[in-house]
């Protein structure tokens, strides 16, 4: 009787589920914990399985792979327009958009030609551009489809200045007033220092990268080039981002969305795994399943790493409370374990299980730049209304 009844106990004490109840929750805290440690915000335990499964990543252009920071560089008038007057018109219609390029614009314009002239009757012509009246005159600011949907094609002269500065890698954008091209502006983006860093560690875990821009082809196959990237998706208005992001899951490809703006929204909701900038908007980064902080690209590779770590060690910490249990639970039955022992090994397994969970805080990220506080910090100085 007596040997049954310390069999009894010990098989109640190895039968406790601490072990099981710590191998979860205690990797994902050190996870998460990590991961806000290098400015990665993991938002739920099901992103973690998300990253074990994809194979494709989607990467916006404007403020992902470059720095989002425009510059104007140029003002081509075609022939008879002063280019004074082209900047001044343009300035002032784009002074009332919130588009990076547009911002560009604005600011060169107040640098050169001083105060801008007011607006009205603006309008913003959803992935094409702007139009507005400045000065009694209407005026459209935005891509050349803006002008050729109205039947007007572009003149020889601009159209020669904006195949230049495509070639070159640079933004070209169609200024014109009362139904004609009067001219063109050239702005340019950088590209990220870390941006082909970054493709580089994508690569290593398995990912397929694929650039995605509003912008046109060439500009994009030039930014492509400079980081590594092979496929390209060009020319796709804001709408149709998530179309992008839906017909490659439809070629049974598991999709992650890197972006920052208002227009990556929803193609971030839609992907299997969404990454949004912490120098986005508060939008995108609402949609996203893990915000990137410091607004590094490198961070989304290390954001993947991280993660499936977490996921693998929730799934040794599993392995082994349950390997405790149908092992020891035998022992203690067949009156092999007395109490003292089956406490004993009870302990060891939840402390085993935390053990193995802590080892996350040793996780570094790949980069040789190791995150500091002033990178993280950095995040939380973003734009609430900036659109890629």
């Amino acid at each position: 009787l007596t040997a049954a009844f310390t069999a009894a106990v010990a098989v109640l004490i190895v039968a406790c589920p601490c072990a099981l109840g710590l191998a979860t929750p205690t990797a994902l805290l050190v996870g998460t914990g990590r991961g806000a440690q290098l400015g990665i915000i993991i938002k739920g335990p099901e992103v973690l399985e998300s990253t074990r499964s994809v194979d494709t990543v989607v990467l916006d252009k404007t403020g992902t792979v470059t720095t989002g920071r425009m510059t104007l560089l140029d003002v081509v008038p075609t022939a008879g327009t002063d280019a004074e007057q082209v900047l001044r018109l343009a300035g002032a219609l784009e002074d009332a958009s919130e588009h990076p390029i547009a911002q560009a614009i604005a600011k060169g314009a107040t640098e050169q030609v001083g105060a801008l002239p007011a607006v009205q009757d603006f309008e913003n012509v959803e992935g094409l551009g702007v139009r507005g009246v400045v000065g009694g005159r209407e005026v459209f600011v935005g891509r050349s489809r803006l002008l050729e949907d109205s039947g007007q094609p572009l003149p020889a002269d601009l159209s020669k200045a904006k195949a230049a500065a495509e070639k070159d890698g640079k933004t070209a954008v169609v200024v014109g007033w009362e139904g004609q091209a009067r001219g063109v502006l050239v702005v340019a983006d950088a590209v990220k220092d870390t941006s082909a860093e970054a493709i580089t560690q994508l690569r290593a875990l398995g990912l397929t990268p694929v650039l995605l821009t509003g912008d046109n082809e060439a500009v994009a196959r030039s930014v492509a080039a400079q980081v590594g990237i092979d496929e390209v998706i060009a020319e796709v208005l804001p709408q149709d981002k998530v179309d992008v992001v839906t017909r490659l899951q439809d070629q049974g490809k598991v999709v992650a969305m890197v972006g920052d703006g208002v227009n990556d929204a929803a193609a971030l909701a839609r992907a299997d795994l969404g990454l949004a900038m912490g120098t986005g908007t508060d939008v995108a980064i609402e949609a996203s399943d893990l915000t990137l902080v410091r607004g590094d690209l490198r961070a989304a590779a290390d954001a993947i790493r991280l993660s499936r770590a977490t996921l693998t060690t929730i799934k040794g910490n599993l392995v082994w409370a349950f390997g405790y249990n149908v092992a020891a639970l035998p022992l203690a039955a067949a009156g092999l374990l007395n109490p003292m022992l089956a406490g004993a090994a009870m302990a060891f397994s939840s402390v085993f299980v935390v053990s193995n969970s802590l080892r996350l805080r040793r996780f570094k990220p790949l980069s040789a730049n190791r995150v500091n506080d002033a990178d993280v910090s950095r995040g939380a100085d973003r734009p609430t209304a900036a659109v890629a």
